[in-house]
């Protein structure tokens, strides 16, 4: 007769009940009254009802036909006021040296005024001529400072074999970019059956990487696992479990655009810098009886600034240049320079700012909302509220009950047919049993990581009931021989075959699953990834155990003789 204690010194066994104990504990199931049972469990939208938000991403891809003669003159001929005669290009010229492009004019030309077009040379000829060159620049890069600063818009250039396309990260119609294009010369390029390369929307990249600040964002507010996810190059879906409608308007429809810009003449401003220019942000805090957001720019932004300050006359007359921050178009901060920034500006760029919310509570909150802001980085995108919804709390408490109710039915079910197939109640307790464990730590893994449970995690879950007790239906078939375990040297050796077939059968399924995991489809990812950790919880711990104890439960001896442990 085996010892029942053996079992207790089993160093599987051991790890087993230490998992299935932290497993609850994670769980941390209870009751309060007034609210039900609660947990530790992290409840997608359609268990837990709430709000569902689609954005879209605005935004343009097109290719560009210009003259690159054209362009030159229709970008320098408005800024210095006359009109020039370009006398040398190789802009157009092939190779991957820098090109560049000169011209007379008989206007006053500065190199601040064209220096964000490349490296600016300019000579006094004789009269009032004036030679300018403009060296380490390229067409494609001009056609992007023209597009920019027209739209006033971030614009990237990709290309690829089938030539240059240009992102313009802002809503822009065909039409308006069609009649820009065609004050220096330029349309946008026809594909060969005659269909226009202009689309709306934005590059994959762009997509990403506002799905990935868009995230960073929402649950650094706190807001723990919100499902943000992408359909298409257009759109993005966001799912707020527990959160009302109005709130998850509120929170989506503030991503944290900052931007700062700085007083012409009048009310007009221009702009200096988009938030991807600041490098770290420090804690708000209050002084000078206000409350303050610190941050610091990089290089570039720093000697924007700068520059900006320089052209605008910020420098010389500070109180007529007030220094503007804005957060998703909405003003936060705006002052003129002090004269100590004045004179440091003329020395040199400035890298400390601080922006300033007010004095009272709630610019406390805003200055701790724009900290969170800045740290998570600024959309690439603007982006527009375009559906929206909201889950009944009561409906999704109806399907959190009725999810409970199938998963119990399932085990139930299984362990019918299990019965059925063994009759023996010392199989189908340690069956049940394990099968019930793997649950819990799926669970108790799902409350450690705050993954958030919807209706394709909970099938994970069932599914992972049916395959693991597949995989002790082999264990069982594969040790028993005419309803008696075979002695221990061939009992090792079958369950070692048992393990072989189950380990390559998990391998094939986390295989499958992976895909869906790593592309995201959906509601589907939570189907894979609560399938796949069943899996593995179950052949890296469950499993084993089970081995053991049924062998314990159907005590053998050398002859092979087995019997029921009382």
């Amino acid at each position: 007769m085996s010892d029942k204690k053996s079992l207790l010194k089993n160093p599987r066994v051991i790890i087993f009940i230490l998992i299935l104990l932290g497993s609850i504990v994670a769980i941390h199931p209870g009751y309060t009254p007034g609210k039900g049972t609660t947990s530790n469990l992290n409840f997608g939208l359609d268990l837990e009802g709430g709000s569902w938000l689609q954005i879209q991403l605005e935004g343009a891809l097109a290719q560009v036909d210009v003259d690159s003669g054209k362009l030159v003159s229709g970008i320098v001929e408005p800024i210095i006021g006359a009109p020039i005669e370009i006398t040398k290009n190789t802009l157009d010229a092939g190779g991957s040296a820098n090109k560049s492009v000169t011209f007379t004019t008989s206007g006053t030309v500065s190199a601040s005024q064209l220096e964000y077009l490349g490296t600016i040379s300019v000579d006094k000829l004789s009269g009032s001529t004036t030679q300018v060159t403009i060296s380490d620049t390229s067409k494609e890069g001009l056609i992007q400072s023209y597009l920019s600063k027209a739209l006033d818009a971030e614009v990237m250039a990709q290309s690829d074999e089938d030539g240059t396309v240009y992102e313009i990260r802002t809503a822009v119609t065909e039409q308006k970019l069609e009649s820009l294009l065609e004050k220096v010369g330029g349309s946008i390029h026809k594909n060969e059956d005659g269909t226009s390369t202009y689309e709306e929307g934005v590059s994959t990249d762009t997509r990403d990487l506002t799905k990935e600040i868009l995230s960073d964002k929402l649950n650094s507010l706190g807001i723990k696992d919100i499902p943000v996810r992408t359909v298409g190059d257009k759109y993005i879906l966001i799912d707020f479990a527990g959160i009302d409608l109005a709130t998850a308007k509120e929170i989506a429809e503030k991503p944290g655009k900052f931007e700062i810009r700085i007083q012409t003449t009048g009310n007009e401003t221009e702009h200096v810098l988009y938030g991807d220019s600041i490098v770290s942000v420090g804690v708000p805090s209050f002084h000078d009886e206000q409350w303050h957001t610190p941050f610091t720019l990089d290089d570039d932004g720093a000697r924007t600034l700068q520059k900006v300050a320089l052209e605008t006359g910020a420098i010389d007359d500070p109180d007529s240049h007030y220094l503007m921050m804005y957060l998703d178009g909405v003003e936060i901060y705006g002052a003129p320079l002090s004269y100590s920034a004045a004179e440091k500006l003329r020395e040199g760029p400035i890298y400390s700012w601080e922006a300033s919310t007010g004095t009272d509570d709630a610019a406390k909150t805003e200055a701790t909302a724009l900290q969170v802001h800045l740290r998570a980085g600024a959309l690439p995108v603007n982006v527009e509220l375009v559906g929206s919804g909201h889950v009944d709390a009561g409906l999704g408490a109806q399907f959190k009950t009725a999810a409970l109710i199938i998963g119990l039915i399932s085990l139930i079910g299984v362990a019918a047919v299990v019965y059925f197939k063994y009759r023996r109640p010392e199989i189908l307790i340690p069956m049940v049993g394990t099968s019930t464990s793997e649950v819990i730590m799926i669970l108790g893994v799902a409350a450690l990581i705050g993954w958030q449970l919807d209706l394709a995690s909970i099938a994970g879950v069932i599914a992972s009931i049916g395959t693991g007790i597949d995989h002790l239906v082999i264990i069982t078939d594969e040790v028993l021989s005419e309803g008696k375990l075979p002695p221990t040297r061939v009992f090792k050796s079958r369950i070692t075959k048992a393990f072989t077939i189950i380990l390559g059968a998990a391998a094939t399924n986390i295989i499958a699953l992976s895909p869906l995991v790593v592309m995201g489809f959906g509601t589907l990812k939570g189907f894979a990834i609560t399938t796949i950790i069943g899996v593995l919880i179950g052949v890296v711990i469950a499993r084993p155990v089970y081995g053991i104890v049924i062998k314990e439960l159907l005590n053998v001896d050398e002859n092979g003789t087995a019997s029921i442990t009382e």
